[in-house]
């Protein structure tokens, strides 16, 4: 049995919803971003249990198709851009629809449908931050940061992080001690 959880982002998320598990006494075979794999059928009573104790932790257990759905498509979308040391050599469309095995048209209709906003500017969100993420470390070139991240030149990244934030990465990493990152569950 696969629970799915909403707002699991961080591996400190991945550790407080093991907690929570070992706390309560329910045995698990596997806890990863957004879903906990169950060694047994829950009961309606630890269900309830669990998903008291991870609302306080600002998690939620979810159960509606559409929702687990989305959740999915958020997980990818961070696992690709902040988890993945590779890039992406196929564009994002090509990507989601081969990993959840659903049509790209109707996972966008379905994600702007209960998000209020479009994949594609997910997407960049979380670009964004991934840049800004990098440009912070200082390890990587402007060229590597754009190669990673899938941009056709640094010009293209440049160009929409100077939309996104008002500044241009340069800008940016002079201003490094303001860090002005937003945290991911927020995006």
């Amino acid at each position: 049995m696969t629970i799915y959880i909403q707002y699991m982002v961080s591996t400190r998320c991945k550790m407080l919803v093991k907690s929570e598990l070992d706390n309560l006494g329910i045995p698990y075979s596997k806890v990863d971003y957004g879903e906990i794999e169950m060694q047994e059928n829950l009961s309606t009573e630890q269900y309830a249990k669990l998903d008291r104790a991870l609302l306080k932790s600002g998690l939620a257990l979810i159960d509606d198709k559409k929702n687990i759905l989305i959740e999915k498509i958020k997980l990818c979308v961070m696992d690709r851009i902040h988890h993945s040391e590779e890039p992406l050599l196929i564009n994002f469309s090509d990507y989601l629809s081969g990993e959840l095995h659903y049509n790209f048209n109707y996972l966008s209709k379905l994600f702007a449908e209960v998000k209020g906003t479009t994949i594609e500017q997910y997407i960049i969100l979380h670009k964004i931050e991934r840049i800004k993420e990098l440009l912070l470390y200082d390890e990587l070139s402007l060229k590597e940061i754009a190669n990673l991240l899938n941009y056709s030149s640094v010009a293209h990244l440049s160009g929409q992080f100077k939309k996104m934030t008002g500044l241009t990465p340069m800008d940016f990493k002079k201003m490094r001690a303001f860090k002005k990152r937003i945290a991911l569950e927020n995006v």
